[in-house]
């Protein structure tokens, strides 16, 4: 782009037209892929919890490859869709939409599984003698806590972004909060980084293998 801008290289507008038309395909297939991609380890966390059991039995190998060839496959599709019809607003309301499933979808998940999780733990300690500590249970609210509040920080102003384009695309606000686009997309690439690191550190025995990997190395 340096190049192009002082003159040194020079390309026809089409070919410029359809290179910004793939760039803005790979970016927009990654939000979704990545967006689907917490979604889906959310429903696998879901099946390790309500179905220990059975779990290898449903999650296989040969699911876990198709699930992801299939998030990869959908989200190129429709990011061609959504590159080919924009700006249409039909199309920002669609991701607006996506975005708010996913939302409601990783609630609902891990609501649900930190109340079977403080369920089971009063079960335990009604039937002791000794009362059970109640840490784990604020441990694991901690968590979630962590979890959604990052998710809200590093993917509400993408979609906040999207939103305003729709409601008050030539009001001065809005326009100032256009300019920081970039930010917004590094923010969501911050998510797929913090997500590991949140349990990492949350978690004793991921510290436990971290430390024992470390000190293997040296």
């Amino acid at each position: 782009m340096l190049l192009m801008e002082h003159g040194v290289l020079v390309i026809r507008a089409s070919i410029v037209r359809h290179m910004n038309n793939v760039i803005d395909m790979l970016i927009c297939s990654s939000v979704v892929s990545s967006l689907s991609f917490l979604g889906v380890i959310a429903v696998d966390r879901y099946i390790t919890i309500f179905y220990a059991l059975r779990y290898h039995s449903i999650m296989t190998l040969q699911r876990a490859v198709v699930t992801m060839v299939s998030v990869w496959l959908a989200s190129t599709i429709s990011s061609t869709v959504f590159i080919t019809y924009y700006p249409s607003n039909a199309i920002l309301l669609c991701l607006i939409g996506f975005f708010l499933f996913m939302l409601v979808l990783m609630l609902v998940l891990y609501i649900h599984m930190f109340a079977l999780a403080h369920h089971h733990l009063c079960s335990i300690s009604s039937q002791q003698k000794q009362p059970v500590y109640r840490s784990s249970s604020l441990k694991g609210a901690v968590t979630l806590t962590i979890l959604l509040g990052v998710f809200f920080i590093c993917w509400g102003p993408f979609f906040l972004h999207l939103i305003l384009i729709v409601t008050c695309p030539t009001n001065p606000f809005c326009t100032c909060f256009f300019s920081y686009f970039n930010l917004f997309l590094i923010l969501i690439i911050c998510n797929s980084v913090v997500d590991p690191l949140i349990y990492a550190f949350r978690s004793q025995e991921l510290r436990r293998t971290l430390r024992e990997v470390v000190l293997c190395s040296w």
